[in-house]
């Protein structure tokens, strides 16, 4: 450790060596004698002799190596606080600024995990003035920052509830409340540029480093947050920039959105740059942030189209925020399509397939029931709005690939709503009521493993086969006019019941053995021995939502399978009751 006396002398040294003349264990030296002030408290002598006018020359050549052990003060809060803030600005207006760059950089780079937000938040407005002063070739180093500090804020949990934000734990909002104001000065050198006429290389280099930052935000941290409207709150102002200055550096949102990809440069890969436009998209159609400069001239089917593919994504992902971002997307896509508008030949398009399957999947995959309900409203909405044929094919697709009865059931549910609908006047057509309607009634009325068909499995969708087919009999005088429609759906309401009967019957004679075992068992056997026979007695076939039955206790078996018998007695009672029916319009037509 060296005395006052021998610092004075080397400090005398450095002053008396020529430019260029410093050698590499001068500057370390220097560092060692700033950290040291650090050390013992003495940040207030050390900030004066930064900003001595006899030192200017050191501090030029050598200050760059003191940022460090500064900028380590700053963001452990020390009492120092306000003089190493001042020595990090009076630094960041006398070193060359490509050094403090690049030293800059490598603090965000080395930042403490646990630090991230105190960091970016201490750092940014020093970085900021750096490059200002860079009046030549300011683009890339601006893009180095920008993508420097998005990369350390996208580290940080994203905010899940209105408290969580309040609290703001991890500090992402206050990080993104300096990124914005990291970013202004930039955006208005842009602007004022554009409104002068000035649109160089470097200016169009400037927009690029700028629409990248944006970009990358929309995907994180705000495609994860959640966002409402009557709610002003940071993470919605960010939102707010972002799509404010996309349109203050000359990138319309209707080109983003619609019309033109973005280059290769500007995101890592396409899926990343489809997940921002996505959020951007969501932002501007549910959120309604800057909606007022979006043009009006785009037609509700044009918007749903081009928007299928960022609500294809959204829905394609597993955690809630973006579900339900696609969901409210979806739902304010359709919102201003006319009903019973839209052609068939949309449902050609790869984006109408598997948006649609996506959405399938949320109603029958995902564990959070709001998301589900959401998710049925939104799917009855889309059917809402298809044309009769595309109606039509939708509901045969559907048919054939949902593989879920609940999905199914309500598939069939809007085919017997549409046979009604198609009975009103002026409502014919020939998809459900014509031609081109027993091709979807078979599929609509067909048993998946024929007579061997779990019919608990496959209640929902078999109750509502069973109630179209009654309200399809009873409007016989509307599908009659076509003697060869209606001949074609007698052979398959014929063919069906006659194989539901033969099911039901051996599904009625299985579950009453069980039920008839399992009484005796409770029956003859001790309390104790019943435990251990429920583990191994009923048949371990029989699944009822998702649980076996051997694994409920004897108390809710016997409940389930009596239920089971009731569920049969029920579906008997629809079949008896079509068959009456029949037999009344054959006599009618007698």
């Amino acid at each position: 450790m060296m005395n006052v006396a021998q610092v004075n002398d080397v400090i005398q040294r450095w002053r008396d060596t020529p430019e260029g003349g410093l050698k590499s264990d001068d500057y370390q030296q220097f560092k060692n004698i700033g950290s040291a002030c650090l050390a013992q408290g003495e940040s207030a002598q050390l900030l004066q002799f930064l900003q001595d006018e006899r030192n200017q020359g050191l501090v030029k050549s050598m200050g760059c190596g003191l940022l460090a052990p500064l900028a380590s003060e700053v963001i452990r809060k020390e009492k120092s606080l306000n003089h190493c803030q001042a020595a990090i600005a009076h630094l960041t207006k006398t070193c060359n600024p490509k050094e403090l760059l690049h030293g800059f950089l490598q603090l965000i780079e080395d930042i403490d995990p646990g630090a991230i937000a105190d960091t970016i938040i201490a750092l940014a407005p020093h970085l900021q003035t750096v490059l200002l002063r860079m009046e030549e070739e300011k683009a890339a180093p601006l893009g180095m920052a920008l993508s420097a500090l998005q990369k350390q804020m996208s580290r940080l949990p994203v905010p899940y509830t209105q408290q969580q934000e309040a609290a703001d734990e991890f500090g992402l909002c206050r990080c993104c409340t300096a990124l914005a104001a990291f970013m202004e000065p930039f955006v208005e050198e842009v602007k004022r540029k554009d409104g002068n006429g000035d649109n160089t290389a470097a200016d169009k280099e400037l927009k690029t480093e700028l629409l990248k930052f944006c970009m990358r935000c929309l995907r994180e941290p705000l495609l994860q947050a959640q966002l409402d409207r009557g709610r002003k709150s940071p993470l919605w102002v960010f939102a707010t920039e972002i799509l404010v200055t996309l349109p203050a550096i000359q990138e319309p949102l209707p080109d983003l959105l619609f019309y033109k990809p973005l280059k290769k440069s500007i995101l890592i890969d396409n899926h990343q740059s489809t997940e921002s436009r996505a959020c951007l998209a969501y932002l501007i159609f549910v959120q309604l942030i800057t909606i007022e400069r979006f043009p009006a001239i785009f037609s509700p089917v044009f918007v749903l189209q081009c928007n299928m593919e960022y609500i294809n994504i959204l829905l394609s992902r597993k955690n809630e925020s973006c579900l339900l971002k696609g969901l409210a997307l979806f739902s304010k896509s359709l919102e201003n399509v006319q009903d019973n508008s839209l052609p068939v030949a949309l449902l050609e398009l790869r984006t109408f397939y598997s948006a649609p399957q996506n959405l399938r999947k949320v109603l029958t995959d995902c564990p959070m029931q709001h998301l589900r309900e959401t998710g049925l409203q939104v799917f009855q909405l889309f059917i809402n709005k298809l044309d009769a044929e595309a109606k039509h094919k939708f509901f045969r697709c559907m048919l054939k690939t949902s593989n879920h009865s609940g999905v199914e059931g309500y598939i069939v549910k809007n085919i017997k709503n549409q046979v009604e609908f198609s009975t009103k006047p002026g409502n014919r057509n020939e998809w459900f009521l014509g031609v081109e309607f027993p091709p979807l009634l078979g599929l609509a009325l067909c048993l998946p493993q024929g007579a061997e068909t779990d019919l608990l499995h496959s209640m929902d969708r078999i109750m509502e086969s069973l109630n179209l087919l009654r309200y399809v009999l009873l409007r016989d005088k509307e599908l009659r006019s076509s003697r060869d429609v209606w001949a074609e759906l007698c052979r398959i309401k014929d063919k069906y019941l006659k194989t539901l009967r033969v099911c039901i019957s051996m599904s009625r004679s299985y579950y009453s053995s069980e039920l008839k075992a399992l009484w005796e068992d409770q029956k003859q056997k001790a309390r104790e021995a019943r435990a251990a026979a429920s583990s191994t007695r009923l048949v371990k076939s029989i699944t009822v939502k998702h649980e076996k039955v051997s694994n409920m206790s004897p108390e809710v078996q016997h409940q389930v399978l009596q239920s089971a018998l009731v569920t049969f007695d029920l579906m008997e009672s629809l079949i008896v009751r079509i068959e009456e029916i029949t037999e009344e319009k054959e006599g009618t037509q007698d």
